[in-house]
């Protein structure tokens, strides 16, 4: 039996190469200067001018990216500190505003129209957005919410607790949510949320300072308010604030019901009289938590194994990514909080990122950001940026497909009876989630259509919110808990807005889940002849080419939650 083996083509260098410096704006500039200043006579020149565009956009961010790749694997070293915003501040004010003007010129240019269409109309499209939103006066206002960004992942990063003789970050303090010990759990929940809480006052700060920003940056170009400058920046040019709302509302009338109904039959396995936030991750029959891994390393073989089962390819990609050094998975004190793929751009190549601790979750999360680095490797050969980054839904599409592509395969961590557990913790998490997504994008809605609030207004919408999308949690006598839990939501402080994708994506996933049921290859085909799609095509056309229909209403939406329900039936215990 032959082995699947990957190796990444060599991206073709044109000017630049691994060894030019681009680390200062004095080192940067001539580059984008020559292209500013370089005349362009032909469709011929066009093209050649493009890839020199490309290329020095690719070297560019990928200084920028590594920066911050060592500054969140280490928030607490002065130094990388120092790196990333000595970039965000000396740096990246300048490559905005030059490449706004680079934009400008391939807008203007007469020989685009000759160009290929299938090429230039995604360029079009995505650049002259970005052309109408840009303004001069924004930019340090960008830096400056860059920096109350690293501020806010600094603070998190540096949260700590004593538990149990030992400090704990509160990453590592999640595996306590998963004890039979009901009293275990409730202690570790309530000393993780009091360690948040006492820097409530701290990101409040952050976070009124971070809404301010964002309004004047909406008002200097030329809107009445941040959402509809948000929509626009995120690129949202296939749905609108009414699609949200609908979203919402479908979230509220298909899937609400049927959390509330798993999460009450969890009560009643407990033998708990109330369903409290410390009940929600331990095993409801009182087995012992989950362990799918002892260290990272194992947490990297074990993937994958997965990705081998799903298709030998994709194993083969991850393989190249775990012996080249473009994993950091293991938690640590000073890691910046959360998981994330990001991209290399000058080598094209994925980097990920997480905070393992050994728990089931761990998995998927590997799993997830997996789907993405696939997204990004299957791309690599698109010829510009714009073209090989896909929209942020569809983005999502490609890692939480791969989450349940793989829950079939969890042999390399769990005996069978373990691995029907995951499964199930994973389906019931979809349903759980789903509610957890509209109430984030119903308030990022609440705040920034209310600029002007006061904390309490913004702590009651959040409880009413809470409220609203219940799924069968007790919060009583924890009003100051839930009134802050949105502290927890990175996406909250760093990327406004950016949180629907995540449940229009998970939509998608599971109509291509649904087709692997009866036809796994199949499905698995169409998935990765989407994601070598990369931003070529409208967000609808690439949720048809991977098997799924960008619609997101009670039509699409409640068959997919009773699919969840006859999949459920079918597993153990």
């Amino acid at each position: 039996m032959s082995v699947t083996t990957y190796q990444p083509e060599p991206i073709p260098r044109r000017r630049l190469n691994d060894q030019t410096r681009l680390t200062t704006w004095a080192e940067i500039e001539p580059w984008y200067r020559e292209l500013v200043e370089r005349p362009i006579s032909s469709a011929r020149d066009l093209e050649e001018w493009l890839a020199d565009f490309d290329e020095l956009q690719s070297a560019v961010g990928q200084e920028r990216e590594r920066r911050h790749i060592a500054m969140t694997c280490q928030t607490d070293d002065p130094a990388r500190e120092a790196a990333y915003l000595e970039f965000l501040r000396d740096v990246d004010p300048h490559v905005k505003s030059v490449v706004n003007t680079l934009r400008s010129k391939y807008l203007d240019c007469p020989f685009r129209a000759e160009l290929p269409p299938e090429t230039t109309a995604p360029l079009t499209r995505l650049w002259a957005n970005r052309r109408d939103l840009f303004r001069e006066a924004n930019i340090p206002r960008e830096t400056e919410l860059a920096e109350l960004g690293q501020s806010y992942q600094k603070i998190i990063g540096a949260m700590t607790v004593t538990f149990q003789g030992e400090e704990r970050t509160l990453a590592a303090m999640a595996k306590f949510q998963e004890e039979t010990d009901r009293a275990v759990r409730e202690q570790a929940w309530r000393l993780t949320t009091q360690r948040r809480l006492q820097d409530k006052e701290t990101l409040d700060d952050l976070f009124d300072k971070m809404i301010r920003l964002r309004v004047e940056i909406a008002r200097e170009a030329g809107f009445a308010d941040y959402v509809a400058y948000a929509y626009r920046d995120r690129e949202r040019f296939d749905y609108d604030r009414s699609a949200a709302a609908d979203f919402q509302k479908a979230v509220e009338t298909e899937v609400v019901p049927l959390a509330r109904q798993l999460r009450e039959q969890r009560r009643q396995r407990l033998g708990v009289e109330r369903l409290r936030p410390w009940d929600l991750a331990v095993d409801p029959l009182g087995r012992p938590p989950l362990r799918p891994f002892d260290d990272a390393q194992r947490l990297a073989t074990g993937c994958q194994a997965v990705f081998n089962a799903i298709d030998p390819e994709l194993g083969a990609r991850f393989e190249y990514l775990r012996t080249h050094d473009l994993l950091d998975l293991a938690n640590r004190k000073g890691k910046a909080p959360g998981g994330y793929q990001t991209t290399l751009e000058f080598q094209r190549l994925p980097f990920i990122f997480m905070n393992a601790v050994g728990v089931d979750d761990d998995v998927r999360t590997l799993l997830h950001e997996g789907g993405h680095a696939f997204h990004t490797l299957e791309a690599r050969h698109l010829p510009y940026g714009p073209l090989r980054e896909a929209p942020i839904e569809f983005c999502e599409v490609a890692s939480m497909t791969m989450e349940l592509f793989g829950a079939n395969d969890l042999a390399p961590f769990y005996q069978p009876d373990q691995a029907a557990r995951s499964h199930r913790q994973l389906l019931e998490g979809i349903v759980t989630i789903l509610p957890w997504i509209a109430t984030v994008d119903a308030f990022q809605h609440w705040v920034y259509d209310h600029p002007d609030h006061d904390r309490a207004q913004r702590r009651a919408a959040w409880s009413d919110l809470m409220d609203r999308f219940n799924t069968g949690v007790d919060w009583s006598d924890l009003d100051e808990a839930k009134a802050h839990t949105w502290h927890r939501q990175l996406h909250i402080f760093l990327y406004p807005f950016y949180y629907i994708e995540y449940g229009l994506a998970q939509i998608g996933a599971l109509e291509i889940w649904k087709r692997s049921l009866d036809d796994r290859a199949g499905a698995v085909a169409a998935y990765r002849r989407a994601l070598a799609l990369g931003g070529t095509r409208p967000l609808p056309e690439l949720f048809h080419a991977a098997g799924a229909r960008f619609d997101f209403s009670p039509r699409t939406i409640g068959p997919l939650m009773a699919t969840i329900q006859d999949e459920l039936a079918k597993l153990p215990e």
